[in-house]
């Protein structure tokens, strides 16, 4: 059911400036900023050989990231996302073994513009987890 790791989030006051860092250090491939308002953030990824790092920053007044920020000023890994083939049999899985799916439950479209769901920290040893349709 688990698929590859997609990426890896790291929140941020400034995800374009936090990811420049990563170009110049490493010659990454760094993507544009989007914004996402649905889930209250601006993205920005940068794509290493077998993964990517998406730089996530506040948007908007109610931004989930922001609270996050508020405990950790410096910023941090906020999740880790996992590709699942079909998101939907993952979810109900997933919640027959106990696991808590964050908001209602209905797959939302994520940066990458595939359907995401997020995971209780709780569920998963203190990470935060995403899934997304790979």
């Amino acid at each position: 059911m688990l698929g590859r790791l997609n990426h890896v989030a790291i929140a941020t006051k400034d995800a374009v400036k936090a990811a420049k860092i990563y170009g110049a250090a490493f010659g990454a491939q760094i993507s544009e900023a989007v914004a996402l308002p649905e889930h209250g953030v601006t993205t920005v990824f940068v794509t290493l050989p077998n993964t990517k790092i998406e730089f996530i920053e506040p948007y908007g007044e109610g931004s989930p990231i922001a609270k996050f920020l508020e405990r950790n000023a410096d910023g941090g890994i906020h999740h880790v996302c996992y590709e699942v083939v079909d998101i939907i049999v993952s979810r109900d899985a997933l919640v027959k073994e106990g696991a808590r799916v964050l908001g209602d439950g209905v797959p939302k479209i994520g940066a990458h513009g595939k359907p995401v769901l997020f995971l209780h920290p709780k569920d998963f040893s203190g990470a935060l987890v995403e899934i997304e349709q790979a």
